[in-house]
């Protein structure tokens, strides 16, 4: 970061630290979504999933993309978040399937089932959160450009209010 003034510096330093919890969050939230995967076995419940996790990664991986090429790391941080992202899930199935196998577990037990609704839970709380907070806050509230254009900051609440309404009746078929 050398050549940058105090606050260029200081804002790539923001950038940068909410790449990493968004990458933590987001590596969490694949991991119990992996882990909740792999432990069912009933294909009413895997199909939801394996669509959400088609969707989610597809639009997770973009956000992180983005809030790490804002950032400036190097080539290597970059390589390795972007691994990182790659493998939690895969990593999730594994353990939920390993999970599964060693004791035995009944996916259509009550304990099961509020098991799995509360990873559920969990992973979209973390989901929320990271979009609230480390996106969308970051992206309307701390943004010049968004600031100074009262037009781009209109068509940004219109297009956020799209997006979500279209995930919203996406997940009426997942």
């Amino acid at each position: 970061m050398e050549g940058l003034d105090e606050e260029e510096r200081l804002a790539k330093l923001k950038q940068r630290m909410v790449s990493q919890v968004l990458e933590i969050g987001i590596i969490f939230h694949s991991v119990i979504i992996g882990l909740t995967m792999g432990m069912s076995q009933n294909q009413c419940t895997i199909r939801p999933l394996v669509a959400a996790l088609a969707f989610h990664q597809i639009f997770e991986g973009m956000g992180l993309g983005g809030c790490i090429a804002q950032a400036g790391f190097g080539v290597a941080t970059v390589g390795y978040m972007c691994l990182m992202f790659s493998v939690t899930t895969p990593i999730g199935i594994l353990l939920g399937m390993l999970v599964f196998h060693m004791t035995g577990y009944d996916d259509s037990s009550p304990n099961a089932l509020i098991l799995e609704g509360l990873l559920g839970s969990l992973s979209s709380g973390i989901l929320v959160y990271m979009a609230l907070v480390d996106l969308i806050a970051v992206d309307f509230f701390h943004n010049k450009a968004m600031s100074s254009s009262p037009r781009l900051k209109k068509l940004s609440y219109i297009t956020l209010v799209l997006g979500s309404a279209s995930m919203s009746i996406l997940a009426l078929w997942a």
